[in-house]
């Protein structure tokens, strides 16, 4: 496999870092093109409070530790872009970026587009390059918009341009009851990360604030308002849907949980008959570890009291893929006045606020921030030129061969747009993945194969996370399975301890991959 092939990675946060540092260790050059003027992704732009959402044992690179002086168990978000930066220098990856440079369009260009619609294998051959197709990328100064556009042909492209970021899920809402008749301010939690943080701290200063949602951002800039603003002037969290949220030291448990054993308990792609009459004969364990769960996040918080126990079971937010730790200090800004909590299922603006549904008098806002999430799907859909591609992407649920090959988009990966339990440690195995592909240390099957394997992937969501698992999660309790399928496709051995016990209890970390490339 030729190392003179040109490959092209979007985006310089953790996923790009990750896809770069491996294709450089497989000998290629590859080029990263970042819209900002740094690294980091999400993490250079976020608000103040923010911290890992993952013990960092689990959110760390396999090769490169955390720094003796970081010694929490989540890191805020000042260490963890500090550890990305180190990590950029460390393998030589910031001299492949160019920042500044936003890639608008990416255009496939091949002798035969009608050559697509037949193809048995990923791209005619199931090896990552062609000798006639190519991607063209429409490059543009992110400084200067209106600088004449650069286009760049390559020939393989690493999509790595995350879900969480540059397009605002905004509600739509009826005519003269939007955002526009507010005598407020009305802004997304995007734009309030990227606040320097003491101009987030005027903003919301003396402020009557109502945050949108109830996921970690909406929780986290809730208690920062209500911490910075206190009683005299109340944050309102308003929400249509309450989550189970846990503690730090519960979070850790449940990462030290998901081991082996834990993973006989689901039901997996191409299991046997005993590996499945094992999952059915194991499975209430699961029932129980969440019931239990449930009883004790409703005695170490005031759940019932402020109405907040979830509809839900525990466990189908672990299945899909969500974990919100809860400021320490949440339920005490309730207690004390300068938090509401109000749950509706919808609400309309007005002149001084917000009609919620159900009240007659407005819910009264200078500020109203939307922590309502992203359009993922619409961001990575429209990079693309051709509709053909586009409605690949359109309305999947898991389109993904191994989380990163569409197998209808040829030369082209993409990488950090499924949901983990750790975002890092998941991604890695990808780009360890993905780079053994590019070196053509294997080939991809067909792509019906393809296709199969993610239906069936698709199928063993937990049942009960269906309604809610997102566009695509594997399920957390299937990650070290999940894990096992890249290291076959590799040519590794999947078993990474030492003994029996160790490889049936011991949860998986970054660090037990160190070696498989």
């Amino acid at each position: 496999m030729g190392r003179d092939k040109r490959i092209a990675i979007i985006g310089a946060g953790i996923s790009g870092l990750l896809a770069c540092k491996y294709a450089l260790g497989k000998g290629f050059s590859p080029i990263v093109f970042e819209a900002r003027s740094g690294l980091g992704g999400v993490w250079s732009q976020t608000i103040e409070s923010t911290k890992l959402q993952t013990p960092k044992d689990f959110y760390q690179f396999s090769d490169f530790s955390w720094p003796p002086a970081v010694q929490g168990t989540y890191p805020d978000h000042t260490d963890v872009l500090e550890y990305l930066q180190a990590y950029a220098v460390r393998f030589d990856i910031l001299p492949r970026i160019k920042f500044n440079s936003k890639v608008t369009s990416i255009d496939y260009v091949t002798s035969s587009a009608a050559d697509l619609f037949s193809w048995n294998l990923w791209g005619g051959s199931g090896e990552p390059f062609s000798p006639s197709g190519k991607w063209h990328l429409t490059v543009r100064n992110a400084r200067n918009p209106s600088a004449s556009a650069q286009v760049y042909q390559v020939d393989f492209v690493i999509l790595c341009i995350g879900r969480y970021s540059d397009l605002p899920n905004i509600p739509d809402f009826p005519l003269n009851k939007g955002p526009e008749v507010l005598d407020g301010k009305v802004l997304h939690s995007m734009e309030y990360a990227a606040m320097d943080d003491d101009v987030a701290t005027e903003l919301i200063k003396e402020k009557r604030v109502t945050v949108i949602g109830f996921q970690k951002s909406a929780v986290d800039i809730a208690a920062e308002v209500a911490t910075k603003n206190g009683a005299s002037h109340p944050c309102t969290l308003l929400f249509k849907t309450a989550h189970w949220t846990v503690p730090e030291h519960l979070l850790s448990f449940v990462f030290r949980g998901l081991n082996r054993f834990t993973e006989l308990m689901v039901h997996k792609p191409g299991e046997g008959l005993f590996i499945w009459l094992l999952a059915v004969f194991l499975s209430p364990l699961l029932w129980i570890f969440s019931t239990s769960t449930e009883c004790y996040l409703q005695c170490v918080y005031p759940l019932r009291k402020y109405n907040m126990v979830p509809a839900h079971k525990f466990l189908k937010q672990i299945s899909s893929c969500k974990f919100t730790v809860l400021p320490a200090n949440f339920y005490d800004r309730v207690k004390d006045g300068s938090l509401y909590l109000k749950r509706s299922q919808s609400f309309s603006f007005c002149k001084n606020g917000l009609m919620v549904q159900g009240e007659t008098r407005p819910l009264q806002s200078d500020i109203v921030i939307f922590a309502t999430g992203y359009k993922s799907e619409e961001k990575f859909k429209n990079i693309f030129r051709s509709n053909f591609f586009r409605k690949c992407i359109s309305g999947s649920s898991a389109p993904f061969y191994r989380e990163c090959i569409h197998p209808r988009i040829p030369q082209l990966a993409i990488l950090g747009y499924v949901d983990s339990p750790s975002i890092l440690y998941s991604t890695e195995m990808r780009s360890k993945w993905l780079a053994s592909f590019l070196a053509g240390k294997f080939r991809l099957p067909t792509i019906s194969k393809m296709e199969e394997d993610v239906m069936e992937w698709d199928k063993c969501k937990t049942s009960d996370a269906k309604e809610s698992h997102g566009k695509s999660c594997v399920s957390t309790l299937l990650q070290i399975y999940f894990n096992d399928q890249l290291c076959k496709d590799m040519g590794c051995n999947s078993r990474r301890k030492s003994g029996f016990l160790a490889e049936l209890f011991e949860a998986y970390c970054p660090h037990d991959y160190k070696a498989v490339s």
